[in-house]
């Protein structure tokens, strides 16, 4: 699901240094004529400019294709990672376009160069294979609706949020908070389960108290559902579910599950806020009574 941040456009200042960077070099291209002296000069120019010309048309091009994109879906949420597929793709054609100038400079025809080296690009296809396989992965994930940046998913025996989508892998945040990195093709090679399809409404809450306050749970979660059983903002068939993450020297980390009545952030913040301001009450008045 896309937020207003994912949507923003950014001062675009790297394009305006792109402009700036060809008029100059255009600039300098015609005010040395072609000559024996300065041939290396131009070469380097034109390679220069075989970059940043086709770079600069790119970016216009995305600019109006993310643009259009986001005043169609304006008023609604929509799911999938369209915009992050576009960055990801405008930043492979860039890449192909810095090769393609740095031989253009060097004087050397990309085409002929490729031609000849067509056996050596095979073999390197094939020993980059599993990193080609996962790019073009990487890249139908991105371009369509099945996930989503924000998703809870279940991969092979891996399970967490997605927080990113490269061209190798899945970024995903556990619950332990760890972050890892899940090779896009696993998603079509095994089986995938979309937590958040059909629960997008689930948040979690987590917090620790002192091992002194946290020995008595099951008055700690009586106070939580005190507080949340008729929760309007909460599902009402979806009880509140604590649980025992881990148990240190001196704390105990809790998780608690909740079921909102909407996927919004917002809510779910406000909601959370609610619980923490609870947790820290039943923890003064233990500290307060022991």
């Amino acid at each position: 699901m896309f937020t207003d941040e994912t949507k923003k456009m950014n001062f675009p200042v790297v394009f305006i240094l792109k402009i700036i960077a060809v008029i100059i070099s255009i600039t300098v291209y015609n005010m040395f004529p072609a000559t024996k002296d300065n041939q290396l000069l131009h070469q380097v120019l034109k390679g220069i400019n075989t970059f940043l010309v086709p770079s600069i048309v790119l970016s216009i091009l995305r600019y109006i294709v993310i643009s259009v994109y986001n005043a169609r879906h304006a008023n609604r949420a929509v799911r999938g990672n369209f915009v992050l597929g576009i960055n990801r793709l405008t930043a492979v054609l860039n890449t192909v376009l810095f090769i393609i100038a740095v031989m253009v400079a060097f004087g050397i025809n990309p085409v002929e160069f490729v031609t000849s080296l067509t056996i050596v690009a095979m073999a390197i296809a094939v020993l980059f294979r599993d990193y080609i396989t996962n790019m073009l992965s990487g890249l139908f994930i991105m371009f369509s609706d099945q996930l989503s940046v924000g998703d809870r998913i279940k991969v092979g025996e891996h399970k967490g949020r997605i927080v990113d989508i490269t061209f190798a892998n899945i970024l995903l945040q556990n619950e332990e908070d760890d972050i890892v990195m899940v090779p896009n093709n696993l998603v079509f090679t095994n089986s995938m389960v979309n937590l958040s399809a059909h629960r997008s409404n689930l948040f979690t809450v987590k917090f620790e108290l002192p091992l002194y306050v946290a020995t008595d749970v099951a008055t700690l979660e009586k106070e939580i559902q005190s507080v949340l059983i008729n929760h309007p903002n909460l599902d009402a068939n979806m009880p509140p579910a604590l649980q025992v993450q881990e148990i240190g020297k001196d704390f105990v980390r809790y998780k608690l599950e909740l079921y909102a009545i909407s996927s919004s952030n917002k809510l779910h913040r406000e909601v959370e806020n609610e619980v923490l301001r609870e947790i820290l009450i039943f923890e003064h008045a233990r500290t307060k009574s022991s």
